[in-house]
Parts: C-alpha cells; sequence; structure tokens
C-alpha cells in the first residue's frame, strides 16, 4: 500500500466508524472496495491487516451495529468478504469469531439494520466474496449461513433474492469442485456436505405446492446448468430430473417460464469444458421427451419462445426440431385457414396443423390475438435470419400467410369463415400486428418467391402506403419493407437493375410517395425523405429510374422541405436534396443556360449551415459536403478552395461539437485528395508524382495557408469536447507525416514569421485561443507541426476524462474532506 494512503487509511477508518459523521456517499465507498480488492490482489491480506490495526478495528466495530450507519454495514460485511478470500486471512479472522459474529445465525440477522436490502445485499456479497476455498465451506457448513441464503432466496428484493440464488449456484460449484480429473462421479449420497445441503433443498422446493419456491430452485438449476459444464452436472441433471419431469402432470404447470429456460439450459450445456467429452446422453436422460411433452402441453403462447429456442439447439433430433418448427407455423397456418374458402395449397405449412388450442387462442381476445401473431411473426423473422434455420423454408406459404396478416389489418381480406370474419374484426386498424408483419414480410424478400405473388407484395405494400388510416410508424415499416423488397425480389445475382414490375410499381409509388412528402404529420415527412434518399443512392443512376423520378414532382417538394418547420424534416431533406444533386436529379436540373439551379441548391444549404438553429439539420448540411467533395461534385470543382474555405469558416463557429467533428473529417478528405491518396476529382493532384517532383506539394501546402484549415484544426486541439479534439489531433498528425518529410529543419527555420508564430503559439498554451495564428507560409506551418507533441497528446485524449486524478490518495482525502478531517487546501476533487 501507497504510505500516503497508509497515512491517511486510520483517520478514514475512524470516520467510518462514528454514526455521526455523515460519510461519503456509496460511489466514494464502491471505489473505495474496488481499490481494497487491487490491494488484496497484489499483497498478503493478512499482512495488510497486520500493518494496519486500525482496519480491525473497523470491523470489530461492526460486530455493534447499532454504532454503525447502515451503509457503512453493508461496505464493511463486503470488505469482510474481500480480506477473508484468502485462506490465511480467513483462518485469522476466524479465530477472533469475526465472522461468525457477521455472517453467522446470531449475528445478521438479529441486526436492526437487517431490515434494509443493502445489508442483506452486502451480506451476501461478503459470503460471495469469501467463499473461495475448503475452510470457506465448512464455515458455511457449520455456521447456518446456508439456510440464510435459503431464505433470501424468497427476499422482497428482487436485487436481494436474484443474488441469493446466485450464491447458491456459487456454493455448490465450490463444493464439486474438489474431485481429481477423470475420477468417478460420487453418487449424491457421498457428495460434501454444503452440496447435499442444497440439493436436498432444490429437490423439497422442485415437490413444493408453492410455485415462487419451485421458481427459484428452477432458477437455481438453470443457472447452475448454464455456468458449470463439469460431469457432476450429468448426476445432477439425473437426480433432479425426475421431479422436473413430474412437473408437467400438474394443472396447471407452474413457474412455466422458468422451467422452460431450465430445459433449453440443460440442452444448451452441450459437453464438458475440461475434457470435451459428453456430459449428459440426452436420449437416456429423457431430455428430448421432455422438450417434446412440454411443447405438446404448453398453450401456443408459451410454446413459441421454447420452440424457437429448441430450433436454435446445436443437436437436436429432427423429430423434435420438425415438432418445435409447426408449434412456430400453427398460428399462420390457422390464419390461411380462416381466410381460404379451399383447404389451401399442397404442402401447406407442412407440419403445421392448426389445433384447436391456436385457433380458441387467436379468437379468445383482442390481446391474446395480437400478443400470438406479434409473437410469431417476430419468432419467424428471427428464425429465418439463423444458421439453424429449417429446411426447406415454406416461402410461399409464410408469405402469402404475412400478406393475409396484412389484408386482415386494413380490412380488405376476404374471410372463408366465421372465423376469418371475426379475425378481420379483431385485427383491423392493429398498429401492432402491422408493424410485425411488415418486418416479418421485409425479411421473407431474401427468398426466392413467384412473380405473381410478389406483385401481391407490391399491391399490398401500395395499400398501406396510401391508406389514410396507416400510422406513421406503420408507414415507416412499410418503407423499409418496400426498400427490401425492390432490392432484392426475383433477381441474379449479378444483376441490382430494377425490374419492369419494379418499375412499374415505382410509378405508381411516387404519387404517393409525392402525398406523404406533403403530409401534416411531420415523422410521415420525415419518413418518406429518408426512402427517398435510399432509392436515389442505390438507382440514381439508371435511366429507366430517373424517368420515372422526372416524371413526378418529388424532387421539387424535397427541395422545399429544406425550409420545413420541423428540424428533424430538414435533415432529411438535406440529405435527400444532396443525393438528388449528386445524381443531377434536382428539381431544375442545372445546364449551360440554368446554371443557377445547381448554385441555388449550394447557396441554400450554405445558408442552413449558417443560420439554422438545430444542429441535425447543420450535421446534414457537412456530412452532405463531405460526399460532395470525396465524389468530385460539380460544384465541388467548380471552385474547391472557395468551397472548403466557407464551409470551415462557419463550421469553425458552429457550437454543435458534431458539427464540428464531420468538419474535421471535410478537412481530412480535402487532405487525402491533395496529398495522401490522390484522386482524379481533385484539381490540386493532377498530374502528382509524389516524392519525385515536390513543387505541387509545395503548391498545395501554399493552398492549405490560404485556407483556415489548418487554423480550424489547431483551435479543435484546443476543444473541450474530447472527440473535437481528438478528430483534430489525428488530422494534424496526419498532415504533419505527410508534408514534414518534404521541407527540412534548416528551411523552416529560415522562415522571417517563425517568431511571430511562436510568439501566437505561445498565447495559445497560455489560454488566449481567441488570438488568431495569422497568415502562415508553408515553412511556419510545418514548425509549428513540429513543435506540437502530437502523439503524446493524442495519448492524453484517449484516456477518461477523469484520469488527471483518481489516485486511491485523492480517493481517501476527498472522503476525508466531506467530514472536515482536512484542511480545505488538502482535498482535490475527485
Amino acid at each position: 500500500m501507497d504510505p500516503e494512503c497508509s497515512r491517511l487509511l486510520p483517520a478514514l477508518c475512524a470516520v467510518l466508524a462514528d454514526s455521526r459523521q455523515l460519510v461519503a456517499d456509496d460511489t466514494c465507498l464502491e471505489k473505495l472496495l474496488d481499490w481494497f480488492k487491487t490491494v488484496t490482489e497484489a499483497e498478503s491480506s493478512l499482512q495488510l491487516l497486520q500493518d494496519h490495526p486500525c482496519l480491525m478495528e473497523l470491523l470489530s466495530h461492526v460486530l455493534k451495529p447499532q454504532d454503525v450507519s447502515p451503509r457503512v454495514l453493508s461496505f464493511a460485511l463486503r470488505l469482510v468478504g474481500v480480506f477473508a478470500a484468502q485462506e490465511d486471512c480467513f483462518q485469522y479472522l476466524q479465530q477472533g469469531e469475526l465472522l461468525l459474529g457477521l455472517f453467522g445465525e446470531s449475528g445478521a440477522l438479529s441486526w436492526a439494520a437487517w431490515s434494509i436490502p443493502s445489508v442483506r445485499s452486502g451480506w451476501i456479497q461478503g459470503l460471495c466474496s469469501l467463499a473461495h476455498h475448503p475452510s470457506a465451506l465448512h464455515f458455511l457448513a457449520d455456521s447456518g449461513a446456508v439456510d440464510t441464503i435459503f431464505s433470501l432466496q424468497g427476499d422482497p428484493s428482487l436485487f436481494v433474492a436474484s443474488a441469493a440464488s446466485q450464491l447458491l449456484v456459487h456454493i455448490l460449484a465450490l463444493s464439486m469442485q474438489g474431485g481429481a480429473s477423470g475420477s468417478p462421479i460420487p453418487k449424491a449420497d457421498a457428495w460434501p456436505v454444503c452440496a447435499q445441503k442444497i440439493v436436498n433443498h432444490v429437490e423439497e422446493s422442485l415437490h413444493s405446492k408453492a410455485t415462487p419456491q419451485v421458481t427459484q430452485a428452477l432458477n437455481v438449476l438453470t443457472t447452475t446448468f448454464g455456468r458449470c459444464h463439469n460431469p457432476w452436472t450429468g448426476a445432477l441433471w439425473e437426480r433432479l430430473s425426475p421431479p422436473v419431469a413430474h412437473l408437467f402432470e400438474r394443472d396447471p404447470i407452474p413457474a412455466v417460464h422458468s422451467l422452460m429456460d431450465l430445459l433449453l439450459s440443460v440442452a444448451r450445456s452441450g459437453g464438458c469444458r475440461d475434457t470435451g467429452s459428453p456430459v449428459f446422453n440426452f436420449a437416456a436422460c429423457g431430455l428430448w421427451e421432455m422438450l417434446a411433452q412440454t411443447l405438446s402441453r404448453l398453450s401456443p403462447t408459451q410454446a413459441g419462445p421454447l420452440a424457437l429456442g429448441t430450433l436454435k439447439l446445436q443437436h437436436c433430433p429432427q423429430e423434435l426440431r420438425t415438432q418445435a418448427f409447426g408449434v412456430l407455423l400453427q398460428p399462420l397456418a390457422c390464419i390461411l385457414k380462416a381466410t381460404t374458402q379451399a383447404p389451401g395449397p399442397p404442402g401447406l405449412l407442412d407440419g403445421a396443423v392448426g389445433s384447436l388450442l391456436t385457433v380458441d387462442t387467436l379468437l379468445s381476445s383482442k390481446s391474446a390475438c395480437v400478443g400470438l401473431l406479434c409473437q410469431t411473426l417476430a419468432h419467424l423473422e428471427e428464425l429465418q435470419m439463423l444458421p439453424q434455420c429449417p429446411s426447406p423454408w415454406p416461402q410461399v406459404p409464410l408469405l402469402r400467410a404475412a400478406v393475409t396478416v396484412l389484408h386482415l389489418c386494413d380490412g380488405s381480406a376476404d374471410p372463408g369463415s366465421s372465423a376469418g370474419g371475426r379475425l378481420c374484426g379483431t385485427l383491423r386498424g392493429c398498429v401492432r400486428v402491422q408493424r410485425a408483419a411488415l418486418d416479418f414480410l421485409g425479411t421473407l424478400s431474401q427468398g426466392t418467391s413467384p412473380l405473381e405473388l410478389v406483385l401481391e407484395v407490391f399491391a399490398v405494400l401500395l395499400k398501406t402506403l396510401e391508406s389514410p388510416e396507416s400510422s406513421p410508424m406503420v408507414l415507416k415499416k412499410a418503407f423499409q419493407a418496400t426498400l427490401r423488397w425492390l432490392q432484392n425480389p426475383h433477381k441474379t445475382p449479378s444483376s441490382s437493375d430494377l425490374s419492369p414490375d419494379a418499375l412499374l410499381f415505382l410509378g405508381e409509388l411516387f404519387p404517393i410517395l409525392q402525398k406523404r412528402l406533403c403530409s401534416p404529420c411531420w415523422e410521415v415527412r420525415d419518413s418518406a425523405l429518408e426512402f427517398l434518399t435510399h432509392l436515389i443512392r442505390h438507382w440514381g443512376g439508371q435511366a429507366d429510374f430517373r424517368e420515372v423520378l422526372h416524371s413526378s414532382e418529388v424532387p421539387t417538394l424535397a427541395h422545399q422541405l429544406l425550409q420545413d418547420p420541423e428540424s428533424y424534416v430538414r435533415a432529411s431533406a438535406v440529405g435527400a436534396a444532396g443525393q438528388l444533386s449528386s445524381q443531377s436529379l434536382q428539381a431544375a436540373p442545372a445546364s449551360p443556360e440554368n446554371p443557377q439551379a445547381q448554385q441555388g441548391l449550394l447557396m441554400d444549404l450554405m445558408h442552413i449551415l449558417s443560420t439554422d438553429s438545430e444542429g441535425f439539420p447543420r450535421r446534414a448540411v457537412v456530412r452532405v459536403f463531405t460526399e460532395w467533395l470525396r465524389d468530385g461534385h460539380a460544384d465541388v470543382l467548380r471552385d474547391t478552395e472557395w468551397f472548403v474555405a466557407t464551409v470551415l469558416q462557419a463550421v469553425s463557429r458552429d457550437l454543435d461539437w458534431e458539427v464540428r467533428v464531420q468538419g474535421l473529417e471535410l478537412a481530412r478528405v480535402f487532405l487525402i485528395q491533395g496529398m495522401g491518396q490522390p484522386s482524379l476529382h481533385c484539381p490540386y493532384t493532377v498530374g502528382l508524382p509524389g516524392a519525385t517532383s515536390p513543387r505541387p506539394h509545395l503548391e498545395f501546402l501554399q493552398t492549405l495557408c490560404r485556407l483556415p484549415l489548418f487554423e480550424f484544426a489547431f483551435c479543435a486541439l484546443l476543444d473541450c469536447d474530447r472527440p473535437v479534439a481528438q478528430k483534430a489531433c489525428d488530422l494534424l498528425l496526419f498532415l504533419r507525416d505527410k508534408t514534414v518529410p518534404c521541407s527540412s529543419p534548416q528551411e523552416a527555420g529560415d522562415s522571417p514569421n517563425l517568431a511571430s508564430v511562436e510568439a501566437a503559439l505561445q498565447r495559445w498554451r497560455e489560454g488566449e485561443q481567441a488570438q488568431p495564428l495569422g497568415d502562415l507560409e508553408p515553412e511556419a506551418m510545418l514548425a509549428i507541426l513540429r513543435s506540437l507533441d502530437l502523439e503524446a497528446l493524442q495519448g492524453r485524449l484517449a484516456k477518461s476524462s477523469d484520469h488527471v486524478e483518481k489516485s486511491p490518495q485523492s480517493l481517501l482525502q476527498d472522503m476525508l474532506a466531506t467530514v472536515g478531517v482536512l484542511e480545505e487546501n488538502e482535498a482535490d476533487c475527485y
């Protein structure tokens, strides 16, 4: 321990032991505990206690809990656990009966403070810390602590109850880890005392008629099989699987969710972590039969999560996988059957016979129907993206079912039965189901579907987008699903062109998009602009798409939304207008006769960057300008120097740190094009031969000196927002590495302005950041770059914001300062 900390520790222990003192907050105590953990990892806990008697005095004082605040009491319990984790220190503390007084039956349970959850939590955490060696196991077996842990499983505080269950698993694992590797697993009646006690308690709880006790037992077993992958867990399951199986014979089945979690945890436990050999013979222990029985006994809503979990298992019999997949498909099979006059197409969701139970659930109430359908659609969406996805995948019936669900929601479905009529009434206008169905429909775009069904998908998407009853969130989901179907349906892997049917669909879609761009709801306008931006990014270069777009008013409306009263919409309009301009798709295309059209958008965006009161549109403008610079936009090429200078002047004055960061990114792109990785679009890199001819480099450096780029980067280097300073540091490092080698120190030292530059730098270092650097020559700029220790600054910026002072000494000083033990000038701000 640091000598200064040793000097401060007695005073701090005295403060903690004095109930009249207002002790520092919980955060300081947590940091103090973390420090003690660090110390004990490097030193002997026993030696630490012997060298610092004040610690033993504090811990002994805690045996009189009426004289200690609950906060300090909880801290001390955990601190004792940290010290007692080392066996020699544990025995030292046990000799003075400190451990028994704190963790025994006659100790903490008799305290008035035991009623406070934080004290009970501290007691559990203390035991968890010390339970790391055989001496601790003997103590736990003899002190009655295990029985107290059993009672805390039902604690009214969920945090305490959960910690108690976790502690039981920890003790059980510690008890069973003593056997030699490869030695036979002893029978349960020969297990260590603590292990027997815990297993007996779990078994008794499984036989209990009280559901909470059954739940507690199942949670302990679930955690055990999730954490422990040793051979003894096979013996544990062999003993406890009969009472678990007996739970299925009850009506109703108790603790269904915990029971499912246990079965999946056992099935996932796989092999022994140490040897790689199987822990379980699943067939012999009856696990697969138990899972199959559970799937058949549970209600459709309960069985869904178990079916999905079963299908995710790596090793699962095909028969069980088929049963689990059938459970997931049942609700959609019932939907199709209820809305179709005929029995349905051949192979209709094979293996998913619509059971009466599923039909009853769908028709019992709106909440039950909506809950089951949303769960089913979400599970199938997740399953399709997994490696364990069943093959063959019933793409056609699932796609037909998703379309049917959307028809039920918009009221256009043809009910083929009385059940179908009731479903129409239940699901009409249901936003939750519409959102889930649209998400699933978008995922189904990854599969191969017949053309007639794809046209049905386009039709239902158009209907959803056009319907005045569609909510903003439903419209957003419909736009997303539409984009996915335009990107992927019935295409060859090498083709990204829109199909003729997709172009016809777009011809019908753009009038609807125009309507949505004029919606009174800003969320709808925003979603429509985002959708338009994605369309242009993917297909803006295709002649057929350009023709369809130009035949609509969409580009004009997108430009008008730059003046929208809502900042989110303005930001999305900036992105859409930027994409339109990049593809020469703006409302009034620029031409030799009308060059003002393109310049008009540039000046509109410059105006937004300089005057918009909200950050979102300004950020969007700088992102668009960065893309324009990177892609060689015509407006940028017309006068790159003016463009970069104007943008950086505006960005350098912006109060939004994200705008400044994006401005630095624009500067980085400009530098890369000019000197790092030459681009054909950059006028300064034409004919740049690299190291063979330094003259173009010097010309570009002179350009940099005329621009405000260097001054902006240097200002950002001292920015109070760390991401800005980090970005500026990276930029200047890049600039230095690319430019300094082309000029020798002697050349830089000959600059007549170097003295004034050094004076300006000194003013900046002293805090006069408002002072401009003034006009610079390339040599002076290079000298400044060499004079800065940018690597050291980069390292400091990479550290957390409290790296300047977070030492243990500082922590102890601050805690003492809060109670006035230190003089004012001895405390620092932690």
